[in-house]
């Protein structure tokens, strides 16, 4: 071993804590890469593996109703390698455990012959017995949620008529790996659920015997999508079909996909972020340890050491930290993936897991941790190779202090002496203060940049919830009907008032771009769902054009007064030319709106609705919900409000847990930044603190003067870290955003006062390790000349 090796071990032994501190910082970076990226490649191979193994379809088509024999017809479309029928609907449950009107949607299973697609994952129990009209399988989380077990029993009303089912089987799906009801956010497992039944029963209770409700496509490899999409269209359409699409528009898929791009979009910008603080600390850890070393730096080279050995002896003090680093970092990197991934898995049901711990993620993060502690230390390097001996092993010039203000302002003023002597110490270092001020600035923003999801999620629940969707629920009849299936909702216990609305799916075209969309058609000065433009402030519908979502009209690039044409999927299927008379505000999907006037006009019909948004007196609700159990119309009942608390519930189970993961990592930024800078600090004014304590200042006035140092600094930098952390903000939701929802760029005032809280605690930590240090000082060995 080296005589540079010894130094090194003695060097980083010796400032174990500072090493310790930036190690931590970019294990930080190296760990939210790990997490992030794994995460994101675990779930993304569980799916994959999920899809391949259970034959997830690539192309959906629903429709009214259409013979088994199109069946052979649909299967010669080119590219298709397999084809699946069957029967799916929606309808009430009563379920005796729930007070609330349930719904679960019903698909059938072949009769005899095995699934071909989208074959069920069966979790306990058997599928039902063909010849038993009552069995059912049923979701596991919906299973789970209501406490049943094979044997329990629950009521449906199927097409008007109340049977009564038995639960034979729970399993899972690839299709509903996301079970989203309709008007829902998140999954409601208690009150919506899958229900599998054999064909033969289901078709039964709907009069679809001999027919088919809905297609399932497998394509090819080598089969184009848009193709298979738009010849099944044409053979559907005379069928009532509703426009086939691909897995990006499949319910499940989509949402699940937008999770996986918000964790990739999280891998990119957090590690990143992390790891060029680290590299700062480590260029400002290093410059000043070389500042400290100058004498043994002219010494070396003296002896024989050339410049690149001395420099390359500093550079692997930097990589030895790298290395501690990136061992912390791999570890709680793969502890906090694994636990994240498995998370997911559970809120997401997936039957099996597939943590993938791909060497590359390691390699890289290894790889990008050294080059941030390298990049660090280049600068400091460089000034050691280009240092001459002599100028080294001389001492550095005594700093040139001037006065700031005439004499006569001081004897004024009576500022207090140490406030003189700190002030003029950092201004003597403007370089230096800074760096100093930049290094606590951007633990603050990492902070800001962990901690403003939550402002963001209360502001999108504020303008869903209570500007836009002010009903306590809705009701969706399953058909359309006519206006008086609206005034008999007024005889309902407990209602105050309703309005109808109608939902029309529609392909809609601007140019080159097309979307499947619905369009939702209000009264024109509806109340309880409300249309918000600009400013957030509710807009009336026009009685002719179409509103459009800023986020479809981006996509679209439309702007009000130009032309859209919407291609019906419903009825005739014709295409119309409609003007853009709106752009409304939304976060949630890709919406459309039209008064229900005019929706019923471009339908060529009377007055039709969907189904009607309520208001009632909650302290009747019980009376109100019996009523709706029993409702042979509604397919779907949507209460907001319960939606609203699962919608809370879940963010705090999931979200909670995610954000605290990178405000711990934040706060371990922080402190080591801080940290750092404080005992960088104390090495530099070790003797003229000393020097203090001999000409007779107390422990605490000594002490003040370097911790007023400190607090000066980390009061300056809380404005920039404010700033640099909602930078970081808009990037994450510049990441986060997707067709299914947007994220607002809302940071509250109370993030910015937690974030500075936070580093004033790491800061108030570290001077209390300082006062300690200064209380300990050697007065004797610090005060030896230099000379």
């Amino acid at each position: 071993m080296s005589a540079l090796h010894i130094k090194l071990l003695r060097d980083l032994v010796r400032l174990w804590p500072q090493a310790l501190a930036i190690a931590f910082v970019l294990a930080a970076g190296a760990a939210t890469l790990i997490l992030g990226i794994g995460a994101y490649q675990s779930l993304s191979e569980t799916r994959a593996a999920y899809y391949d193994r259970n034959r997830f379809a690539d192309v959906f088509a629903d429709l009214t109703r259409a013979p088994k024999i199109v069946e052979d017809e649909i299967a010669r479309i080119p590219g298709v390698a397999s084809v699946e029928t069957r029967i799916a609907k929606i309808a009430l449950l009563d379920l005796p455990t729930v007070p609330e009107p349930a719904s679960a949607m019903f698909v059938s299973i072949p009769e005899f012959q095995d699934q071909k697609l989208n074959l069920l994952y069966m979790r306990s129990g058997r599928l039902p017995l063909p010849a038993d009209e009552n069995e059912v399988v049923v979701s596991e989380p919906f299973a789970k949620a209501n406490k049943f077990d094979i044997g329990s029993t629950f009521d449906a009303i199927l097409n008007g008529r109340k049977r009564t089912l038995r639960v034979v089987g729970t399993a899972l799906s690839p299709e509903f790996i996301y079970s989203l009801g309709p008007y829902g956010l998140i999954p409601d497992d208690k009150r919506y659920g899958i229900v599998w039944m054999r064909e033969k029963a289901l078709a039964a209770a709907y009069d679809l015997t001999g027919a088919f409700s809905s297609v399932h496509l497998k394509l090819t490899s080598a089969a184009a999508a848009p193709e298979a999409i738009q010849q099944l269209d044409g053979i559907l359409a005379r069928y009532g079909g509703l426009g086939a699409h691909g897995r990006r528009d499949q319910t499940s898929h989509a949402f699940l996909d937008a999770e996986l791009q918000q964790l990739k979009a999280m891998s990119r910008i957090l590690p990143p972020v992390f790891l060029l603080v680290a590299a700062f600390l480590v260029n400002m850890t290093l410059s000043r340890l070389i500042l400290l070393e100058r004498e043994q730096i002219g010494l070396l080279k003296a002896l024989g050491y050339g410049g690149a050995a001395v420099g390359w002896h500093y550079l692997q003090f930097a990589l030895a930290i790298a290395v501690v680093g990136i061992a912390i970092g791999i570890g709680a990197g793969t502890w906090l993936g694994f636990g994240m991934t498995r998370l997911y898995a559970d809120f997401y049901h997936f039957p099996f897991l597939v943590f993938r711990t791909d060497p590359a993620i390691y390699v890289i993060a290894a790889g990008v941790t050294l080059a941030a502690a390298a990049v660090g230390a280049l600068r400091a390097v460089r000034d050691v190779v280009a240092l001459p001996p002599a100028v080294a092993m001389s001492p550095p010039a005594p700093a040139v202090y001037r006065r700031l203000l005439p004499q006569a302002f001081y004897a004024i003023v009576n500022i207090p002496q140490s406030l003189i002597m700190v002030t003029r110490h950092l201004l003597r270092w403007p370089i230096r203060t800074v760096s100093s001020v930049l290094g606590i600035a951007l633990a603050v923003s990492v902070l800001v940049g962990s901690m403003w999801a939550f402002g963001s999620t209360e502001f999108m629940i504020d303008v869903t919830y209570n500007r836009a969707e002010r009903a306590n629920a809705t009701i969706n009849f399953g058909h359309e009907r006519t206006m008086s299936a609206y005034f008999d909702t007024f005889a309902l216990p407990g209602v105050l008032t309703a309005e109808p609305y109608r939902s029309v799916p529609v392909r809609i075209y601007h140019g080159p771009v097309e979307r499947r969309i619905a369009i939702s058609g209000k009264p024109p000065q509806g109340d309880l769902s409300r249309v918000l433009g600009p400013g957030l402030m509710p807009v009336q519908l026009p009685e002719s054009g179409i509103a459009l979502s800023d986020a479809l009209a981006r996509i679209l690039k439309a702007k009000v007064g130009d032309l859209v044409e919407v291609e019906l999927l419903e009825r005739d299927r014709r295409r119309a030319v409609l003007p853009v008379t709106g752009v409304i505000e939304g976060y949630l999907g890709l919406n459309a709106y039209m008064s229900l006037p005019a929706l019923n006009r471009l339908m060529r019909e009377g007055a039709t609705i969907s189904g009607v948004n309520l208001l009632y007196d909650t302290a009747r609700q019980d009376e109100l919900f019996r009523r709706l159990k029993t409702t042979p119309v509604a397919n779907f009942i949507a209460l907001q409000r319960t939606t609203l608390q699962n919608f809370r519930q879940t963010l705090q189970e999931n979200l909670l847990v995610m954000i605290t993961v990178y405000v711990s990592l934040g706060v371990i930024i922080a402190f080591g930044v801080v940290y750092n800078f404080a005992r960088i600090s104390l090495s530099e004014q070790g003797r003229e603190l000393a020097s203090l304590r001999v000409l007779g200042f107390h422990k605490s006035e000594v002490s003040a003067i370097l911790l007023s140092e400190l607090a000066v600094l980390t009061i300056v930098a809380q404005p920039l870290g404010w700033v640099i952390g909602y930078f970081f903000a808009w990037a994450m939701v510049q990441g986060f955003n997707s067709e299914l929802y947007r994220v607002p760029l809302v940071v509250e005032r109370s993030v910015y006062a937690w974030a500075s809280v936070i580093v004033f605690a790491s800061a108030l930590a570290s001077a209390l390790v300082v006062r300690q240090r200064i209380d300990r000082l050697d007065l004797i060995e610090v005060l030896k000349t230099r000379e």
